[in-house]
């Protein structure tokens, strides 16, 4: 049974705060609440599943169709480029129509795109199937998070972290079934039962999700539809609850649609410190990933030898790494906040950078791989899912999708320029050096953490409650 509110009696649902407020008196969810929470979260398992899927097959994909190092490339950053667009918009969607709606119908685009690029014989196929899935992925991961930041009670909103490790779970569980799809010797089209199966995982979600996910409560208040958020926080958490009176202006706020030219809003007092530092950690997070990532099967292949077999076992076990410290990552943010979690995480990996640069190659092979779990499990537990956490759990609901948006946004340049730049410097000076250079990334993020003293975890505010303009528009005429 779910925990409900000391007060027995009948709380009245007048607005967004009020809202906000009930649910904050939970300390804990369990039952309904508990699986509804995680069926959020499973979308973005899929997520991650969808863009490691053409990962662990890329060699024999290239083979088979003869593709260039520019088109592996694009095929490569494909999803997190596309990203820079999905994501926002994904935001202004959920900002309009909802948060449930816009994941239900990623779901459906993230099997069309794996199912397209499964079949695909040639390059062109391939790239508009992997543009499907990159449109999904941005929507779906800026409007999972801001409806998992609205069912979350204050006292637990360190748990956002829990999408890291599923990150990392999904990318191990499409490696281990990768290992089986080469078990059954499907030979070069290993790749296409890798992609394919995360079609399977899309429509067993979509499923799931029409069935049991909930209407975001606050949500559904600051759009004045009381009735609505009622039903949902009984569905949801079975409190007893009642509508009450609409607040005078409460109907005109609420018949407001907040689209891009709202987005200002987010730059402005008091939100313009919280933007800032989600942005900052998104983008350096993702560039610093990829400077490892690139490292990552240099090590692996000399640890556990040039076999597929092997060296998909090596990546499995630096992946555990992550799915450890991704799943720890919402234990330190709530004893340490989401703030100082990710300044000692970026210390750690600043410090790692250097020394793999410093001594690649001249370490023993089993020393050397030490640096890298360091740098998975600090990246990991510390600024990898903070970003996207704060920015979840700082903004009003009417506008928190834009917040999520724009943060992934800029977490997707992160993304995409590590995957190119990296490359290029490695190209230039070498690997050693690269990572030298690139430990810059951990040292400003550091230094922004450091400045900005903003961390929703340690906030004692509704944000429901907070006073913000947005721009007004003029009517239009009839």
């Amino acid at each position: 049974m779910n925990d409900s509110p000391a007060n027995p009696r009948t709380a009245v649902i007048r607005n967004a705060g009020d809202a906000a407020d009930l649910i904050d008196t939970l300390k804990s969810l369990s039952g309904r609440a508990n699986w509804i929470w995680f069926l959020a979260l499973a979308g973005l398992f899929l997520d991650a599943y969808s863009n490691a899927a053409l990962g662990a097959g890329l060699s024999p994909m290239v083979k088979q169709l003869d593709l260039s190092p520019t088109q592996v490339g694009v095929l490569t950053a494909m999803a997190p480029a596309i990203a820079i667009i999905s994501n926002p918009f994904g935001g202004w969607l959920a900002a309009r129509i909802g948060r449930v709606k816009p994941l239900l119908i990623t779901k459906v685009v993230f099997a069309l795109g794996a199912l397209l690029t499964a079949a695909g014989s040639d390059f062109q196929t391939v790239f508009a199937g992997r543009a499907l899935v990159g449109i999904a992925y941005g929507i779906d991961f800026a409007v999972a998070m801001a409806l998992l930041a609205e069912y979350t009670p204050a006292s637990l909103k360190g748990r956002l972290n829990f999408w890291q490790g599923v990150w990392y779970t999904a990318t191990t569980t499409n490696l281990l079934l990768t290992l089986v799809f080469y078990k059954f010797d499907v030979g070069a089209d290993i790749w296409r039962w890798s992609v394919g199966s995360s079609a399977v995982f899309a429509l067993a979600l979509l499923v799931l999700q029409l069935s049991f996910l909930v209407e975001s409560p606050t949500w559904l208040a600051s759009k004045g539809r009381l009735r609505e958020s009622v039903a949902s926080l009984r569905r949801m958490y079975g409190f007893a609850v009642q509508e009450g009176p609409q607040e005078t202006g409460q109907a005109a706020a609420a018949a407001h649609q907040v689209g891009f030219r709202d987005a200002g809003v987010l730059f402005r007092k008091p939100y313009l410190p919280r933007t800032m530092l989600s942005t900052v950690i998104s983008l350096t997070q993702a560039m610093q990933y990829f400077a490892v990532g690139w490292y990552l099967p240099v090590i692996s292949l000399e640890l556990f030898g040039k076999e597929f077999e092997k060296a998909t076992m090596g990546s499995m076990a630096f992946n555990a790494v992550g799915i450890v410290g991704g799943c720890l990552s919402a234990y330190f943010g709530r004893r340490l906040g989401l703030r100082i979690s990710s300044m000692a995480g970026y210390a750690v990996v600043f410090v790692a950078l250097l020394v793999m640069g410093a001594t690649f190659k001249e370490l023993p092979v089993g020393l050397a791989a030490l640096l890298p779990v360091l740098f998975i499990f600090f990246h990991s537990a510390g600024p990898g899912p903070n970003g996207k956490s704060i920015a979840a759990l700082s903004y009003r609901s009417d506008i928190r999708t834009l917040g999520t948006g724009v943060t992934g946004m800029l977490g997707s340049l992160g993304s995409v320029a590590g995957l190119y730049l990296f490359p290029q410097l490695q190209a230039g000076i070498g690997v050693g050096n690269s990572l030298m250079v690139l430990a810059v990334v951990p040292l400003v993020g550091l230094l922004a953490c450091m400045a900005i003293k903003w961390d929703p975890t340690r906030a004692v505010v509704n944000l429901e409650e907070e006073t913000i303009s947005l721009q007004e528009r003029k009517p239009v005429p009839a």
